[in-house]
């Protein structure tokens, strides 16, 4: 019984490696570059759920951080009519 769990246990670290190179070539691809550099696996790590899910916990390496811009700090988009801005004066 206990015989066969380095063999499941080895073939689900093999999965988890294959998914994990396989994710960070396709973000070194979409980046124009040939090598997988550990930005690369953070990316790839973080922007899959079920990975990021996993390895929430774990730092990578000089793998920097996900680009996100809370929507309150984006510039609001120009509405037409009465409310544009510019239009209303302001008086002190």
């Amino acid at each position: 019984m206990y015989i066969y769990t380095p063999v499941y246990l080895s073939a689900v670290l093999e999965y988890l490696a294959a998914e994990v190179l396989e994710l960070a070539g396709n973000a070194a691809r979409d980046n124009k570059k040939s090598r997988i550099i550990p930005r690369h696996i953070q990316l790839a790590v973080r922007n899959d759920e079920e990975l990021s899910k996993l390895m929430g916990s774990v730092t990578i390496a000089n793998g920097g951080v996900l680009p996100n811009i809370h929507q309150n700090l984006l510039p609001k988009k120009a509405g037409k009519g009465k409310g544009e801005i510019g239009s209303v004066s302001q008086e002190f």
